[in-house]
C-alpha cells in the first residue's frame, strides 16, 4: 500500500501554542488549581489528559463562585470581552491562550464596530469561536453560514457593512459568500480573516484526495477546521473515512487499496497521527516527520510566519523542524536598542538570511 501523508497534518500554530500554554503553567501552579474556560481545544484526547493532571474545564464564571482562587486559561477559540471581566472580577487569575489570529479578528470587530459598522460573520454561529467574536462587536452583528443566508440578507441602504470569517471557514465558500454580499451594493469592508493555516491545509487535502483510492481524515468530531476537511477530501475522494484515533479505524478496509491519503486537523496530536499512519506504512513517523520538513542550506533566504515577538528577538516559523530565532543584533547592524516589538508583529510573514537564524527547539507534550 502507497501512503501520502500531508505535510501540514496536525497542531497549527494557535493550537499548540494552547496547548504548551496549559502544560506550562500545571509546572508552574502545581499546587494551586487550574481551569480552562471551555476545552482548550476540540480534540477529546488532549482534554483527557490535561484532567488527569487536575486541570478542569468550566463553561462559564458561575461555576468559579465560591471556589479557592486559582488560574483561569483562555481556550484557543477565544471568549467575549465580558468574560475577562467576570473572571477578573471574581478575583482569579486570567491567562490568554486564544489563537493570536483569533485574537486579531476581535480587535478588527471592536474597532470597525467602534466605528459605526455593522459586522457579518461568516462562520457556525453555534462554534464558540464564532460566540467570541460575536462578543467583540459594539453594533448590530450577523451571523451567516450558506448561500442562502447570504441571498436573504438585507439592511437599510447607507449602512457600513465590515465582513469577518471564522479562521476555519472554507476559503472557496468564502468568496462565494462575499460575492453574493457584494452584489447587494452595500458599502462593504471585506477582512479574510481565515487562517493560512487553515487554507493551507484544506488545499493540501482537495489534491492529495484527488490522486488517491482511499483518504482517512483524522480529527475530533468536534473539531471545525477536521471536519471541513472531511468535506473537501469526500467531494474529491468518495472512500474518506474520518477518525478520530486508531481505534476508529478499519485496517482491513484498505487491504486491497493502491494509495492511501491521510491529513489531520489542526487540534490533532502528532502522537495519534503517528499511530495512524504506522499502522499503515512500513516506513517510521520519524523518517516521514524529517521528510515532511523542507530543507534550507546556509546563505538562502527564507520566508517565515512570525509565531512570537519580544523586546530582543523575534521566532519565526519558517517549515523547519524547529523555529527561527532572529536575534536583536541579527536584526540591523544598527538596532542595538531598538525594541523588535514595535517593528514586527504575530502574524507578519518575514523573508530572512537563514545564515542570521538560530534554531529554536519547542517543547512537545
Amino acid at each position: 500500500m502507497n501512503v501520502e501523508l500531508a505535510k501540514t497534518a496536525g497542531f497549527c500554530f494557535g493550537v499548540k501554542r494552547a496547548v504548551d500554554t496549559v502544560y506550562k503553567q500545571i509546572e508552574k501552579h502545581q499546587s494551586e488549581k487550574i481551569f480552562t474556560y471551555g476545552p482548550i481545544i476540540h480534540n477529546e484526547e488532549v482534554v483527557a489528559d490535561l484532567e488527569k493532571k487536575g486541570v478542569q474545564v468550566i463553561h462559564s464564571t458561575d461555576e468559579l463562585k465560591g471556589r479557592p482562587k486559582g488560574t483561569v486559561i483562555i481556550r484557543s477559540h477565544g471568549v467575549e470581552r465580558k468574560i475577562y471581566d467576570e473572571i477578573k472580577a471574581l478575583g482569579f487569575e486570567i491567562v490568554d491562550a486564544t489563537c493570536p489570529f483569533v485574537l486579531k479578528i476581535h480587535r478588527l470587530v471592536e474597532q470597525y464596530s467602534r466605528e459605526g459598522y455593522h459586522i457579518i460573520i461568516i462562520g457556525n454561529e453555534d462554534h464558540p469561536e464564532v460566540q467570541g467574536i460575536k462578543g467583540w462587536s459594539e453594533s448590530d452583528t450577523y451571523i451567516m453560514n450558506t448561500e442562502e443566508e447570504a441571498e436573504k440578507f438585507s439592511i437599510f441602504p447607507g449602512k457600513k457593512l465590515c465582513v469577518v470569517a471564522q479562521t476555519t471557514f472554507n476559503y472557496k465558500k468564502f468568496q462565494d459568500l462575499v460575492e453574493i454580499l457584494n452584489k447587494k451594493g452595500y458599502d462593504i469592508g471585506v477582512c479574510n480573516t481565515i487562517c493560512n493555516a487553515t487554507e493551507e491545509r484544506q488545499l493540501e487535502a482537495k489534491s492529495i484526495a484527488k490522486g488517491v483510492d482511499a483518504m482517512v481524515v483524522i480529527g475530533d468530531k468536534q473539531s471545525s477546521n477536521s471536519q471541513k476537511l472531511y468535506e473537501i477530501s469526500k467531494k474529491e475522494c468518495e472512500n474518506t473515512f474520518f477518525v478520530q484515533t486508531l481505534r476508529d479505524l478499519d485496517l482491513k478496509l484498505f487491504e486491497s487499496t493502491g494509495k492511501v491519503g491521510i491529513t489531520a486537523g489542526a487540534s490533532t496530536p502528532q502522537k495519534i497521527i503517528k499511530e495512524v499512519h504506522a499502522s499503515m506504512t512500513e516506513k517510521s513517523f520519524e523518517e516521514l516527520l524529517e521528510e515532511s520538513f523542507v530543507t534550507i542550506h546556509n546563505g538562502e533566504v527564507v520566508k517565515g510566519t512570525v509565531i512570537d515577538v519580544k523586546p530582543d528577538e523575534i521566532i519565526l516559523n519558517i517549515g523547519y523542524k524547529a523555529d527561527g530565532i532572529l536575534t536583536r543584533s541579527e536584526y540591523s547592524n544598527d538596532s542595538a536598542n531598538v525594541d523588535l516589538t514595535t517593528v514586527a508583529k504575530v502574524g507578519d510573514t518575514m523573508a530572512v538570511s537563514y545564515t542570521h537564524l538560530r534554531a529554536h527547539e519547542t517543547d512537545q507534550h
